[in-house]
This record gives structure tokens, sequence and C-alpha cells, in this order.
């Protein structure tokens, strides 16, 4: 039996999200503060060791709570709820154990149940916080009831879990609907110990370096592994010979030290004729043995030299301690004798600490292999667990299946205004159901197969961090992703202070993002040139301002709706942000260059173009340059930049690294800083008045 799907209603920031669980391993990410560890707090709440507290009520919830307090009529409290579906086979013996536990269950192959917590006795609360905190005159308390409810115990005085089991059906018209049916509290815990047990690998391992207690976990965790999964017949036996063997040494050593210090007891009359002798032996077990009387040591066997524990490397210590814990869960589970739960969850948080990238990379396999020696060794090679790996590793990412991917965004409470304020809440969008569209690009059609391929393939090869951004930036090649800090640095600085992605897709691909990204719900810029070909013929490179010129940009073609040069440029600033994609395009648009007494309108092609007109002042002045002298004439001048930069001698990560290193300030491509003034403004708002006093 496997876990398949979760619901979450008003834990923290997770309002109301469902998330589908994969038989073997998920991933949940997302940016920071996006929910990933609330969804793993939930399952530490309900089914491990960790208590409710009101703060663990979502954000909109809490005014439902004070609105009690200050309402004499109102009986009913928000309630934190956690539903569990499952997938079983009916043809195994766990349907039997599962028909057994829930036999009013009509459909055979997915089970659920529901784990409520929340107020008992809304009536009986109120009264006593009422009691608590008399009204003032005016009808306010001292505190409010979310107050109350914060100290002294007081909500899990007035709280309890509750259990149901839940049913879909079929409705009129399509669709499911869920049956919740109530179940007595003994019977529903009783339940849910048959159905799961979860356990959870955390992220705070306290795996240090310092000379402490806390150096030494992993001989703590050998230990802890021994005592609780090799105590069974065959290992405990041996163990004993062993020790007993040792200790019947130790008491003979023990009686001859000892000796003269019992004589010296007996000349005191202790013991007395009548009283039985005194004997020192040796009481070792093999459990208080490797608990209190070992240590893991690290050992070079060519120089048989020896180091202690704290002596190694954090990621090493931090991989072994996560290897040990889910050997120890995944045999613990194995071992239980009777009325083993069904199903088996392992939370591991953040594995990626203190590892180096290709460990990152290798450890989703590792844990398998661990688990899968541990399954076999117990003759059980189909009694596996599910992972749920939380992670802001785009390394681990890289090595997964697309479909395995959880992402958590930040986003608006239900109800909520979406423009502008803090994202209190969060969603959960599962990558197994992001399907591309058909499209035809150029004439030819690409499917949605095609689509998906180049997606995951891209994502494996760039080890994309596109999961834990605030939003992308879509750009040509490496000159634009090489420039992008500096201009944003000059344009849109507020921007330092989000996290970006910088995704190199080339124009003939950045369209191809364009339904991931609008499934994810990032918002994005894409900076691409206007790739300007001749009107007629075979599509040949031409000077941008060539009248009649089309574009051979997919992505503008695509995005912008238009195939010539002249329609682009005919584009308004509003026309290149589509508010319903979350999206703004960038290209390049004419520079008004004056050059002494003459002033003409250059169109650039590509981005180093651009930024030579932009800055022309620069280069006919030397500061900047482009490999030739720039003729006297502007329109010459004009013409010898284009063909210079399309020439094949022309090294455009060479010009990108010269405007990096040179002192004197370049302008940013008015097009390029429009679009970071969108994205700014998009993740910022708006820009601060002029000498306005800081948040103002």
């Amino acid at each position: 039996m496997k876990l398949s799907a979760v619901s979450i209603r008003n834990f923290r920031r997770l309002e109301a999200v469902a998330i589908d669980i994969e038989d073997k391993e998920t991933i949940f990410v997302g940016p920071n503060n996006s929910g990933k560890t609330s969804a793993t707090a939930i399952f530490r709440s309900f089914l491990g060791d960790r208590d409710f507290k009101i703060h663990d009520f979502a954000v909109a919830r809490m005014a439902d709570f004070d609105a009690i307090g200050a309402d004499d009529e109102a009986t009913s409290l928000p309630e934190i709820s956690l539903d569990l579906w499952f997938t079983i086979d009916p043809n195994t013996i766990a349907f039997g154990r599962v028909f057994t536990l829930l036999p009013k269950l009509s459909d055979f192959t997915r089970v659920g149940i529901r784990l409520s917590y929340g107020v008992e006795e809304p009536k009986k609360l109120r009264d006593q916080y009422f009691a608590a905190y008399p009204a003032d005159a005016d009808g306010s308390r001292a505190k409010t009831l979310s107050q109350y409810l914060s100290t002294d115990n007081n909500l899990s005085r007035h709280s309890a879990v509750r259990y149901a089991s839940l049913e879909e059906k079929a409705v009129e018209g399509g669709g499911l609907e869920v049956h919740a049916y109530q179940l007595d509290p003994d019977e529903g815990r009783r339940l849910l110990k048959h159905l799961i047990r979860v356990d959870f690998v955390d992220a705070q391992r306290n795996i240090n370096d310092d000379d402490s207690s806390r150096s030494n976990r992993l001989s703590s965790a050998f230990a802890s592994y021994y005592r609780k999964n090799l105590e069974q017949t065959d290992h405990a036996a041996e163990a004993h010979r062993v020790i007993d063997e040792n200790n019947q040494k130790l008491t003979e050593h023990y009686a001859k030290q000892f000796d003269p210090l019992i004589s010296l007891i007996k000349e005191l009359g202790v013991p007395s004729i009548n009283d039985r002798e005194l004997r020192i032996i040796s009481s070792l077990s093999p459990e208080t043995a490797l608990r209190g009387n070992t240590e893991l040591l690290y050992v070079d066997p060519g120089r048989a030299h020896e180091l202690p524990e704290l002596y190694n490397g954090l990621g090493f210590k931090n991989l072994i301690y996560m290897a040990i814990q889910a050997r120890h869960f995944h045999s613990q589970w194995l071992l239980t004798a009777e009325n083993r739960p069904l199903c088996h969850l392992i939370f591991i948080e953040e594995p990626e600490v203190h590892l180096h990238a290709q460990v990152q990379q290798t450890f989703i396999a590792n844990v398998w292999s661990v688990i899968d020696q541990s399954a076999k060794a117990a003759g059980q090679a189909d009694l596996v667990p599910q992972l749920v790996v939380t992670t802001h590793s785009s390394h681990i990412l890289d090595a997964v299946d697309f479909e395995k991917v959880r992402y958590f965004q930040r986003c608006h409470l239900s109800g909520e205004v979406a423009n502008g304020g803090i994202r209190n809440a969060s969603d959960v969008r599962s990558l197994r159901a992001f399907q591309p569209e058909a499209e035809v690009i150029d004439g030819i059609l690409v499917s949605p197969a095609e689509s998906l391929a180049f997606l995951k393939r891209y994502l494996r090869l760039t080890h994309c961090d596109l999961f834990f951004a605030d939003a992308a930036i879509l750009v040509e090649g490496a000159v634009e992703k090489l420039l992008m800090p500096s201009m944003i640095e000059a344009s849109a600085s507020r921007l330092r202070a989000t996290y970006l992605t910088v995704l190199e897709v080339g124009g003939a691909f950045a369209h191809r993002f364009e339904g991931l990204l609008a499934f994810l719900r990032i918002p994005y810029l894409v900076v691409t040139d206007i790739d300007s070909v001749a009107p007629t013929g075979y599509p040949s490179a031409c000077r941008a301002d060539v009248p009649d010129a089309r574009t051979s940009n997919a992505t503008l073609k695509k995005l912008c709706v238009q195939t010539t040069i002249g329609g682009l440029m005919g584009m308004t600033s509003a026309d290149k942000i589509n508010a319903a994609q979350d999206r703004c395009i960038a290209f390049q648009t004419d520079i008004t260059v004056t050059d002494g007494a003459v002033q003409q309108a250059l169109r650039p092609r590509t981005l180093e173009e651009a930024i030579a007109y932009e800055n022309f002042a620069l280069l006919r002045a030397g500061t900047l340059s482009v490999g030739i002298d720039i003729p006297e004439a502007l329109p010459d001048a004009y013409q010898a930049i284009y063909d210079r930069i399309r020439s094949d001698n022309f090294k455009k990560t060479d010009f990108a690294m010269s405007l990096l290193a040179g002192a004197t300030a370049w302008k940013v491509p008015l097009y390029i800083g429009e679009g970071l003034g969108w994205l700014e403004t998009r993740l910022c708002g708006p820009a601060p008045a002029p000498n306005a006093p800081a948040g103002v």
C-alpha cells in the first residue's frame, strides 16, 4: 500500500493545498518561506511528537479566533486538517487488513483518513476566556482569544485530534465528492497506527566540528542502531558469547586487583561471619558496551593511523548520519512483529547541508541503495518506504525525474487582492500535472511531447535553479548573462535583494518556457534580439533598418505575434507586457545618436550593437572599442559597426569582458533598462519618490 496524496487545510502557509505523492521519492522544492517545512511539520504534529501551537493556524484563521472572542453567539472555530489518501491493490494481503479496518468502503483501490485538530467545546473555551479577561467598559479585553490560546497550554487543554474515514463518490455531471465518516478517537488512533508510520531525518542534524558531545553523534547513532535493530537472536547470541568471555577475564582481573581492598574491608567486620562475601565482577552487555565504551574512528590502514570522529569532514558525517537514520527507520518498520503499518514514509529535510555537488547529485540513489540492502537482508525486497525530500539544491533536483517535483510557491491568501502586499499563503504545483500545448513555429508543428522533452533536457543540463527563484530572466546567450548583474546594478538596483535566475535560452527557444513558467506562476522577463533578415528570399541577416525587413526570432514571432521589424518597432511599452502570463519582453528599439552636429536614429540588430550605439561617444573617444577605427561620418560609422559585429572575427564574449573590466561607466541599452524596470516594479513595488524617507 502506498500514500498517494495528501490535502492540508489551515496549517501555517498551507491554507488549502493538495499534494500528490510518488511511489518512491517525491521532491519538495521552492523559494525560502514557501511552505516546504510546513508540509513536513504537519505530519510531525499529527503523527509525531510535536504539539500544535496557536500560530500553526493559517494567518487568515487567526481573525476567526478573535471573532468568537468578541461574539457571544459565535460557536464555531477553525480546524487544522490533514487528509491522507492511500492506493491499495485488492489482490494483496494488505487489502484484507484495510477492509477489516474500514468495512464500509465501496472503493477498493483508494482509501482515505482525515485527521483534524481543533477546539472541542468552543462555548466552554469562550466562557473560560471571558472569565480570565473580563470586558472593559468599552467591551474590549486585555488579550484577544488567540493571545489567550498562546499561553499556559490553553490551546492543548481545549483541543483534540479527531478522525474520520474518507470516501470518494461520483456526483452528477462528473467529478468526485469526498464524504467523511467520523470515527471514535480510539478507533481512529488504532486505524492510523495500522495504516502508516512516519519518520523524520531533520534538517538540523547538529553535525559539527567542535570537541563536544554533539561531535560524537555518529558513535551514538551506531549505538542506537545496534540496540534497536540488531538485538535479534542470532546477533545477540554471538555478541553475548564475546562479552561473556571478556566478562570472565575482567572478573578474574578485578579479583586480583581488588583483593587487598576486600581484605581490608573484612578486617573492619564487614561483612560479618554470617554475611555473604563481597566480589567485584564485570557486567558488560553488548548494548552498554557499544553505547558507552566505544568510539567511531577513521583509520588509514596503510599507516595504521587513527583519527577520532570529530576530525572528519562535516559532509562525510552528514552523509553517514543520514544513511544510518534511513536504514534504522526502515529496519524498525520491518521488525515490527505485529500489525506492521501498511505504509512507511520518511521525510529527509535539506540533505545537501555540507555535501559537495557530486555527492548531492548521487544522494537519492545512495539512500535507495541503503534501503534496498536493508530490505533484501530482511528477505522482504518489496517492503520499501516512500521518501519525501525537501531541498534547495539544484544538484539534487537535477538527478530526479521532472515529474517527481512538487513546487511550492508563495501566494496571497484566498480572497485577498493579488496586487502587492505580503504573500501569506502557499500553493503547491505538481510537475507531473504539467503538459505543454502543441504549437506551430515557422510552419512546423511542435508536439507537447517534444516541448516537454526539451524542457527536461534543458533543466537537467543546466542545473537550473528556476524552482528557487522569485523571477526568471530569459536571455539570448553568454554576453547577456555575463552583463546582466552589471545592468541590474545600473538600472534596477532593488532587484539585488531578490532571487533571480538567468536562463540562457537563445531567441529560438525562449518561447518554449512560456507554458512551464505560466504553470509555475513565476514572473519573467525575456531579453532577446530582433534578428532582422532580408524581406524576401532566403532569410539572410540584414541591417535592422532595411525597409520591410523581417525577424527570424521565433520567440518574437510567437510571443509578440509579429513577423516584421516594422511591426515590432510599432509596439508600445504596454504592448510588451502580458499581465496574464506575468511576462515582459524586451528587444532592441531605435537609438538616437548625436555625433557632433549630426543626429541620426540607429536601429541595432543585437545587444552588442545596442551597447555600441547607446555608448557611441565612448566609441568615438576610444574608451570603448569594437576592434575597428570608427569612420568620421555617422552613416559610415553605423555600417562599419554593423559589419564588424556581424563578422566572424568579432569576439562577443571578449567585448563583454572588456565592458566589465573597463573603468568607465557605460549606459545600459534602453530596452533592457525598461524591461528590468518592469521586473523591479513587479517584485519590489513602485520606486520610492526621490528624496523620500526610507520606506515611503
